[in-house]
């Protein structure tokens, strides 16, 4: 992730299965109840379902987790509990091909591949697809998109960005280092990042998944959250679902997070945060690492439903 973007001028109690390659690690032999460090989570464990639409996604329980990190970044710190209500979430970063079906222009770099994830997406246009596509499951949209923010009911069933809270627990997957795999020199195995993208995006999913059955969140594309970005946030932020600081009115930045296809190895920490203007008024954008995933919350008898076209 560069640290600006370059720009022209101008959910839920889950079921007790666990979900793909998110149950026993086949790395370390441990699973996420086992491994140390592990956040307290509700009941259940993480679940795979396909929505009325056919896009995959991982239903994680709610839970506590040490949120930040003391000895990364100074905006990671102090290191906080937080607790999060149980939600869904894309198994992979959004697709030319999930994108597609919502009808809106594509902006990417990279479009040889369907399977690839969408990017120099302006956070505007992100929360635009998640409204297309809550209308095309017969939800209703989180966003109000005669704002000036889309501002967001968290309320709706709908689909949204990811609040920073929601992303750091999906991507940490219970445990509480770096990288929920383990030491570092494993990242290859489960990212494309500088070391091994030859700068480029690549397929969603082609790498490992997380403990937790999510693919790419630690490279590929950095993926647009729902908050306000501050470097200060975590003094003040609230122990239950925090969805950031109030919009400033000027200057804003937007948190994205996770490494990316150009990210260094650090970079694609689950605790990195990185500020990034929307590029939604802006006539060009051309940050192709800039990507997304959605979520949403469900009813336990809605997981149910869905988890049984998995059969």
């Amino acid at each position: 992730m560069r640290n600006s973007c370059w720009c022209a001028s101008l959910t839920v109690v889950a079921l007790l299965t666990g979900c793909g390659k998110s149950g026993p690690d086949s790395q370390n032999g441990t699973t996420p109840e086992s491994a140390s460090g592990m956040s307290k989570s509700e009941t259940g464990s993480p679940v795979e379902v396909i929505t009325s639409s056919g896009i995959e996604m991982v239903s994680l329980p709610g839970g506590e987790f040490l949120m930040g990190s003391g000895k990364g970044n100074a905006d990671e710190a102090p290191a906080h509990k937080v607790k999060v209500s149980a939600f869904l979430i894309d198994k992979f970063e959004v697709t030319h091909e999930m994108f597609a079906k919502a009808q809106l222009p594509n902006p990417s770099h990279w479009q040889d591949n369907s399977r690839k994830p969408v990017e120099r997406v302006r956070w505007r246009d992100a929360k635009q697809y998640c409204n297309e596509r809550s209308l095309l499951e017969k939800l209703k949209p989180c966003y109000n998109e005669k704002t000036a923010d889309f501002d967001c009911d968290y309320a709706a069933n709908g689909y949204r960005l990811p609040t920073e809270a929601e992303w750091e627990h999906a991507c940490r997957a219970g445990a509480d280092g770096p990288y929920d795999f383990g030491p570092a020199d494993k990242l290859r195995q489960y990212a494309w990042f500088a070391d091994n993208a030859t700068e480029k995006t690549h397929v969603v999913g082609e790498k490992r998944a997380n403990r937790w059955g999510i693919f790419d969140l630690y490279g590929n594309v950095s993926e647009w959250c729902e908050d306000v970005y501050s470097p200060t946030y975590y003094k003040d932020s609230p122990p239950a679902d925090p969805h950031g600081p109030p919009n400033p009115g000027k200057d804003v930045k937007r948190v994205m997070r996770g490494g990316s296809w150009e990210a260094s190895a650090d970079m694609c920490r689950a605790t990195v945060r990185q500020g990034e203007r929307t590029g939604d008024s802006d006539a060009c954008f051309f940050t192709d690492y800039c990507g997304f995933r959605c979520v949403r919350r469900a009813a336990p008898e809605e997981i149910q439903q869905l988890k049984s076209k998995m059969k």
